[in-house]
């Protein structure tokens, strides 16, 4: 096997596996070490397999003749008792290599030197200084494993299990001349040699130069795809393969999406892994079961690329610098938090030490959130302080630099030169809504720590994020970050309440922020909510009440999905806001059906993030809490007043005679209004639309890269009405999109101010819609009726009530008779607080 011949042991061999005395019994007959090959054992060796060497027998000698440059022994000491060690250093073999030309060369075997006892156990794992073990690095499945590797999945290399042999390698001093045979005497306690391999190759067996990156190109068909790459090397260790972009370094300052992630490119033929091998090493390159190419490691150096039939390898980094990087505000000239992505031109990354290249490899990540870190497109980001370090490969480096959606992003070239070890980087402020009594909030986060909350929310210039604890059947997350209070930063300008999602899967999911306690029980009605099998045990209705007691705020999420009690909700003012988590028709003709059933929802954005491609606030809400000055509670009482609006990326700004967000203004009937609305955005923007009673009234386009729009227009008003700014892309539906799994488009929505003509209170009827709310509402209750039920002489619910089913149908009678009342009087209740 290229220059590495095993040496036949079968005629000394004098043991079998009946001297090994851990519980772990080694391998035996031809095998592969690291790519070296060893025959332990021969023909008829099932019984003595071994060359055992006792200090108090005669010594072994072991016929070898030929030449060798090196000579690798795979051996161990025998031992059990951890308490009978020979301390470090001790000499407990001589090895004498003896020459045909009569010379010798003996060489001393040390405890934990160049030999040791195989360990028992895992935390007893130390081997020799001077040799390496059997057991070599292999690489997870990328996608797949066993339930039991979940966690050590995301290590993505492992070396699997204990050495039962360590591998010394000896060096001829004079290897033209042929070793005629080797002598193994003991000389304290019992030596175990397993096998014996000889090399001719001018190399060390064992790889010692450091991981080189190298770029892959497929070349047969000439621009063929590497759709599913991977590396193999015999004699070495090679990571995971990743997909490479054909432009990986040109044109990325023209993105428009720059600081957003990068456009993954499914048809690249390029690739980069990083190898480490030995100079005889074969490297095997697929494409999923296609067969690429290979070549030997040897003939690739920094200078000079190999190319054979289909395949083309480069070396792509010349040469390495640890850096301390820094990124100031340009304004204050002091670091600040953000999220940073470091790539060589070739399209290697190169993340700030202590995070991921590439989260959990580059796959799906629901539940398996990575505090820290967030994949957009084929970029992974690395959340900051505004300080990190790490290695940065020597010339070009492009760095991707973001901070939420009030600083401009930053995409640009930089020179890492030969002994450079500081970087300094600026971002610059575009907007600053906080200033303006604007404060920013997720209100839908999962599976992040409290603290991973506060530094990504941070990163993101996101004041407020509400962490969610909830259920999946049996899986209950963030139990353990519930307090029933705030976490913020030392400033306060950075809070984290973890809160509750309770979900229920056919009537819906209800967002409660600002618990004080638990409501109990999170989810019901089964899975994939609840427990399987699990029965109606309460309602939404509920929930918002015993939140409302503790002085939450409830929020019905991505809203009205799923729809069950939504309306009952509704009619009965126990929802405070409805949540938009992706800008689609459907929900917008759904909440502007309310509106103008006289229902004044207002409007907030969240992520339901629940991985780690998706940033915190990529959906966010903006709160204006005016002269108050900002904190957790007062951010929530600033939503349930309707003086929000959502985002995705543009800063809206919209009044109607001068009154913002969840007023009422008031005029004659038959007048008019001035509106006046301005768009201001990190990213393109296509239009800016003033929306009255669900129909656009008011227009202002943008040609191709526009990111400011302003609009000012008289509304005529011949009724009780209600208007609202939003921001998207050309024709409102066709923006940007953002690169993570939704695929969400960059749009924004205020809540809507509404207009009441004449003295009374702002009130509007829509008989239709208010109709089908309440067949809705009636369906419920005889849904209610036939579904599960635990038999009622065999248990006592968490309400405490003696008839359970009136329990649950008391919120949707509610329901009913608001809207008859409503519908007989022809105006609603005084529903504005």
């Amino acid at each position: 096997m290229g220059g590495y011949e095993p040496v036949d042991l079968s005629g000394v061999a004098n043991t079998g596996l009946d001297a090994i005395e851990t519980d772990r019994i080694p391998p035996v007959g031809d095998l592969t070490f690291h790519g070296i090959p060893f025959r332990v054992g021969g023909p008829g060796a099932d019984r003595s397999c071994f060359v055992v060497v006792d200090p108090e027998a005669d010594p072994v000698d072991v016929e070898v003749g030929r030449r060798a440059e090196r000579v690798i022994l795979a051996h161990r000491r025998l031992g059990r008792d951890r308490d009978d060690r020979p301390p470090i250093g001790t000499v407990v073999a001589l090895y004498t290599f003896r020459f045909r030309d009569g010379t010798t060369e003996r060489v001393a075997i040390r405890e934990r030197l160049e030999i040791a006892a195989a360990a028992d156990a895992g935390w007893d794992s130390s081997g020799p200084f001077h040799a390496t073990g059997d057991k070599g690095v292999v690489l997870l499945d990328r996608e797949t494993g066993r339930w039991d590797e979940v966690g050590l999945r995301q290590t993505e290399s492992v070396i699997r299990g204990l050495a039962d042999y360590f591998l010394w390698t000896w060096r001829n001093p004079t290897p033209a001349v042929p070793i005629a045979s080797l002598e193994l005497r003991a000389r304290a306690g019992l030596v175990l040699v397993a096998a014996i391999t000889t090399s001719d190759a001018d190399e060390d067996p064992f790889a010692r130069e450091a991981a080189r990156v190298v770029r892959i190109t497929a070349t047969d068909p000439p621009g063929g795809r590497l759709a599913d790459p991977s590396v193999e090397i015999d004699r070495g260790m090679a990571s995971y393969a990743f997909a490479v972009p054909r432009q990986a370094g040109q044109s990325l300052s023209e993105d428009p999406l720059k600081g957003w992630g990068h456009v993954a490119d499914p048809d690249t033929p390029h690739a980069y892994a990083r190898i480490a091998g030995i100079p005889s090493a074969t490297v095997v390159v697929s494409d999923g079961d296609r067969a690429v190419g290979r070549f030997r490691w040897g003939d690739l150096t920094h200078e000079q690329p190999v190319e054979s039939e289909g395949l083309r390898v480069d070396v792509v980094e010349g040469g390495r610098n640890w850096v301390h990087v820094t990124v100031l505000d340009d304004e204050t000239d002091h670091p600040i938090p953000c999220r940073v992505h470091f790539r060589s031109p070739a399209g290697v990354p190169y993340q700030p030490h202590g995070h991921h290249e590439h989260v959990n490899a580059g796959i799906e990540s629901w539940h398996v959130d990575v505090g820290g870190d967030v994949r957009l497109g084929d970029a992974t980001y690395a959340y900051i302080d505004g300080t990190c370090q790490g290695w940065l490969p020597r010339g070009d480096v492009i760095v991707d630099v973001a901070r939420g959606f009030e600083y401009e992003p930053l995409r640009e070239r930089v020179e890492i030169g030969r002994d450079q070890r500081e970087l300094v980087l600026r971002l610059k402020r575009r907007s600053s809504m906080n200033e303006l009594g604007w404060y920013s909030g997720d209100s839908h986060v999962h599976f992040l720590s409290t603290q991973g909350s506060l530094l990504e929310q941070q990163g993101e210039d996101l004041n407020v994020v509400n962490l969610l604890q909830s259920q999946w059947g049996s899986l209950f997350t963030n139990t353990e970050d519930f307090t029933g209070r705030p976490a913020s930063t030392d400033d306060g300008r950075f809070v984290t309440w973890v809160s509750q999602e309770n979900r229920q899967p056919f009537f819906g999911h209800m967002v409660l922020w600002g618990l004080r306690r638990p409501v109990m029980p999170w989810c019901t009605d089964g899975p994939i909510e609840a427990d399987l099998g699990a029965w109606q045990e309460t309602t939404m209705s509920d929930w918002a009440d015993r939140c409302h007691e503790q002085g939450g705020t409830v929020v019905i999420p991505h809203f009205p999905l799923p729809n069950g009690e939504p309306p009952a909700l509704i009619a009965t003012e126990r929802a405070d806001a409805v949540e938009m988590i992706v800008q689609w028709p459907a929900m917008h003709a759904e909440y502007y059906a309310y509106l103008n059933a006289g229902y004044p929802l207002p409007l907030v954005a969240g992520t339901d993030k629940m991985s780690s491609e998706v940033p915190v606030g990529i959906y966010r809400t903006y709160a204006k809490v005016g002269d108050e000055g900002f904190s957790y509670d007062a951010w929530c009482r600033a939503v349930r007043g309707g003086r929000t609006f959502a985002t995705a990326g543009p800063m809206l700004r919209f009044t109607v005679d001068g009154h913002e967000a969840g007023d009422v203004v008031r005029v004659r009937s038959g007048g008019t209004v001035t509106v006046e609305a301005t768009a201001e955005s990190i990213f393109p923007i296509g239009c800016l639309e003033i929306v009255c009673n669900g129909e656009v009234v008011a227009v202002a386009e943008g040609g191709s890269g526009v990111r400011e729009l302003e609009l000012r227009s008289d509304v005529a008003v011949a009724e009780d009405s209600w208007l609202a700014a939003r921001c998207g892309g050309p024709g409102y539906w066709d923006g940007l999109a953002h690169r993570e799994p939704w695929g969400r488009r960059i749009f924004a929505h205020t809540s809507p101010v509404y207009v009441a003509c004449g003295a009374g209170e702002w009130s509007r009827i829509d008989d239709v819609w208010m109709t089908a709310m309440r067949t809705q509402i009636e369906a419920g209750i005889e849904r209610l009726r036939s579904g599960r039920r635990y038999p009622e002489e065999r248990i006592t619910h968490h309400h405490g009530e003696p008839d359970h089913q009136a329990f649950l149908e008391r919120p949707f009678v509610e329901a009913l008779e608001r809207l008859r009342a409503r519908l007989e009087a022809g105006e609603p209740d005084d529903r504005r607080r």
